[in-house]
């Protein structure tokens, strides 16, 4: 049985990373679309899937999984050999590496970029003003975090060594909404981390995905 995504074609958030994780693995999927304006999240059928009543999720034959940087790993994991290889390594220090990266991603980068995703595109769509201070302030600290990825790229290619991997690609979870609300935040950053930036946003599968949106023909590389 081929397996389910469920998402919307809409690339972003979750539903992004997972997509071009499909899509780097070159793994055959069948998606069904969420409509989240008309709240397909929250039936009965779907929190049965996902009890958060959130997107993506997906289904591998019965298996159930939720959470996109658990489903990541897990596509990983069993379609090693497929695809795009060294993602997710298998040596344990090569491993413990990506997990590093990936933790930096999750605690020193994303709460800012959402900060501002919050202050700039949530708020203002719910009729609420912008804080202007919580933007300059996430920013500030984002910044901050930026340098330190300055002195990381500097000594390797990607954030867990010299291959793409999960550390990385987790990055493209939020930060390109970001440049879609015209907020650059890379061109005046370092010359390892505008190399980096360059590397990972503009990998063959993700431009695909950013041209066609989610589709089952985004699988091809």
């Amino acid at each position: 049985m081929v397996l389910k995504l469920y998402a919307r074609k809409f690339v972003s958030g979750g539903t992004a990373i997972v997509a071009l994780v499909l899509a780097e693995k070159q793994i055959p999927f069948e998606l069904i679309e969420i409509d989240l304006p008309t709240n397909q999240n929250k039936t009965p059928e779907h929190l049965v899937r996902h009890p958060f009543g959130q997107i993506p999720c997906i289904d591998d034959d019965g298996f159930v999984l939720y959470e996109s940087r658990a489903i990541c790993r897990y596509l990983c994991d069993k379609y090693p050999d497929q695809g795009t290889q060294g993602l997710y390594p298998t040596g344990l220090k090569e491993r413990a590496l990506v997990e590093q990266g990936a933790s930096v991603e999750l605690t020193d980068f994303i709460p800012y970029v959402l900060q501002v995703f919050r202050e700039l595109y949530l708020k203002p769509s719910h009729g609420q003003q912008t804080d202007q201070a919580v933007v300059d302030q996430a920013l500030a600290e984002l910044y901050k975090k930026l340098d330190v990825y300055e002195v990381i790229l500097g000594k390797t290619k990607y954030l867990a060594g010299d291959e793409f991997t999960l550390a990385d690609l987790f990055h493209l979870l939020a930060a390109p909404r970001l440049a879609d609300l015209g907020v650059d935040i890379w061109s005046e950053r370092g010359p390892n981390v505008q190399r980096w930036w360059k590397d990972i946003s503009t990998r063959p599968a993700w431009l695909k995905l950013r041209a066609e949106g989610v589709t089952e023909t985004t699988t091809t590389n």
